[in-house]
């Protein structure tokens, strides 16, 4: 792995980290919440694909249609089941989980179906990686068992998409060579087209839930995007199964930033966990 790919990755990782903080405060709302950051995402970062695309030629292929539009329905899969997974459980659990999750199946799949073969130092850097999300998930909240257990079906569940839909997005930007702004741009115009027939199901309306969390939507739509496409332009010259496992040290920063806003327990089972996820990052980027 590259110098330049572990800093994009690292940035990505802070930024999903702070996103998904943001994500934590909003309670009850859910589906209106991620309709909104998906349309703010939408305007802010479909006008710079487009340039993109015209910069290109305005090139036309089924893929430029096809692949921003499966994605946009797993990515909508992802962020209903983060953001109900937020609402009746722990961040410090489902986020973990989540996240590691991921990365086990996309490394997984990668290998066996792929034929990606990173070599036996970044694989054991991969392997210390979900170790150290493994330590910080199991130090989890001793409180009601039911809040722990829908956090852990939640967190899985999540990591089942997230798996999903990096495997598609690597696909698309590798195999289809789809620009990775245009790509998320078409991306994030798509998930608000598809959830906005569920909008007048909601039980409050959606202005009210635009101004009850306008803080936390405008964090989503910018730094969400952002990590992605920081993590797609990875992509395209890092093997996915190196760059899945590094994008997970936003565990680390989310889980202390969990115990300080939210006062979510047992810090030095999570910083021992950080160290743990750090060696790992180290070992991938000397392979």
């Amino acid at each position: 792995m590259t110098g330049s790919a572990l800093v994009l990755i690292l940035i990505a990782a802070l930024f999903h980290a702070v996103w998904n903080i943001a994500a934590k405060r909003v309670q009850g709302d859910g589906y209106s919440f991620v309709w909104w950051y998906n349309a703010f995402s939408a305007v802010i970062w479909l006008p710079i694909g487009l340039v993109v695309l015209a910069q290109a030629g305005w090139p036309w292929s089924w893929g430029l249609l096809v692949g921003p539009l499966v994605s946009a329905v797993l990515h909508i899969g992802y962020a209903l089941t983060l953001q109900t997974g937020y609402d009746r459980a722990d961040l410090s659990v489902v986020y973990p989980v989540a996240r590691g999750t991921g990365p086990l199946l996309t490394m997984a799949y990668a290998l066996l179906v792929l034929g990606e073969r990173p070599g036996w130092i970044a694989a054991l850097g991969g392997l210390t990686v979900i170790a150290g999300v493994a330590v910080v998930a199991t130090g989890r909240s001793a409180g009601h068992r039911s809040r722990a257990v829908a956090g852990l079906r939640y967190g899985a569940a999540t990591g089942l998409m997230i798996a999903a839909y990096t495997l598609w997005d690597n696909h698309s930007v590798t195999s289809l060579a789809l620009a990775p702004i245009t790509y998320f741009s078409l991306g994030s115009a798509w998930q608000t087209l598809i959830l906005s027939p569920g909008l007048h199901r909601q039980a409050v309306r959606p202005l009210q839930v635009l101004r009850r969390w306008w803080r936390e939507v405008a964090v989503v739509a910018v730094l969400s995007p952002a990590a992605y496409i920081l993590v797609l332009q990875a992509m395209r010259t890092t093997p996915v199964a190196l760059v899945a496992p590094v994008r997970e040290s936003s565990i680390v920063i989310g889980s202390l930033l969990a115990w300080w806003l939210f006062h979510e327990p047992r810090p030095l089972r999570k910083l021992v966990g950080a160290v743990i996820v750090l060696a790992g990052i180290a070992l991938i980027a000397t392979s």
